[in-house]
């Protein structure tokens, strides 16, 4: 009897956490009435629950066209349930990456910046290479006074070019700090979905992190999977555990109440006019008298 209650207990607990979390998604896919979807959730979770368990009962009983309804009433009704338990689980995963995905927008932005200096700073760097490269020239050709001159005249060219790529290295800088930031914003994230990410790389390998959103679904399917039919199949093993229990107690009570062979059963009256109806009988043979 306890592990029939138990079951019951159970069932009907999973049954209300699935209840919740389908109403929960089915109101976030149909927010425009998300009153009515709760209550229409509300009302089909009670409606499966007791379908199952009243067809599970009168299983032999009831009509072949009636019976058939009612099993696929409750298949559909179990697979909606399904269906909601995957929004709502969807949408908070949605949520909780939802930050992390403007974050990486950012770091792709800062990454773009960086290597706009870097470019700059390539070409910059190449411009003092042919200032060198005309020096050498005249260094080549044996004329050094010439090239001391050539040397002077572009001193404020090369001192600007200089000072644009120590600008550009600032920038860099900046944006690495920047960067570092938004990086250390998606570690912690990866820190929280580690779990994910690690049955990701079972399958995926190196490449786990371009595939978190296929993990993360085929976990939720297996939830729902084993969520809501759990529930109902549980509900039922609390039926077959209750009508084993009422069985196991009736035969008890014929065992307690059953008269041994060749015993004399006696039935005594309502006393009438001061005497009472005495009636033996024993293994049908009965006899009656008054006292």
């Amino acid at each position: 009897m306890i592990l029939a209650l138990f079951t019951l207990l159970t069932a009907l607990a999973i049954s209300a956490v699935a209840a919740f979390y389908s109403i929960v998604g089915l109101m976030a896919i149909f927010s425009a009435s998300a009153l009515s979807i709760a209550v229409m959730g509300i009302v089909l979770e009670i409606g499966k629950l007791v379908t199952a368990s009243w067809l599970y009962q009168n299983w032999k009983k009831v009509p072949f066209l009636l019976k058939s309804y009612l099993t696929i009433a409750v298949i559909v009704l179990m697979f909606i349930t399904s269906m909601g338990i995957f929004g709502y689980l969807s949408k908070a995963h949605i949520d909780q990456g939802k930050d992390v995905a403007e974050i990486y927008l950012k770091v792709e932005r800062v990454d773009n910046r960086i290597q706009t200096q870097r470019n700059t700073i390539i070409r910059y760097e190449k411009q003092l290479l042919n200032l060198d490269t005309a020096l050498n020239k005249y260094l080549d050709l044996g004329a050094v006074s010439k090239g001391l001159e050539k040397r002077d005249k572009q001193e404020p060219e090369r001192k600007e070019l200089v000072s644009l790529i120590n600008k550009s290295q600032e920038r860099i800088d900046l944006f690495l700090e920047e960067r570092a930031e938004y990086q250390l914003q998606i570690n912690s994230f990866e820190v929280e979905i580690g779990p994910i990410k690690y049955i990701s790389a079972i399958v995926y390998g190196d490449n786990a992190l371009d595939y978190i959103d296929t993990a993360v679904r085929a976990v939720i399917l297996i939830l729902v999977f084993v969520f809501d039919p759990l529930a109902v199949l549980l509900l039922v093993s609390a039926n077959i555990s209750f009508a084993e229990y009422n069985d196991k107690r009736k035969r008890a009570l014929a065992r307690k109440n059953k008269v041994p062979k060749n015993a004399i059963k006696t039935t005594v009256g309502q006393p009438q006019n001061g005497l009472r109806k005495v009636t033996k009988e024993q293994n049908g043979v009965s006899m009656e008298y008054y006292e």
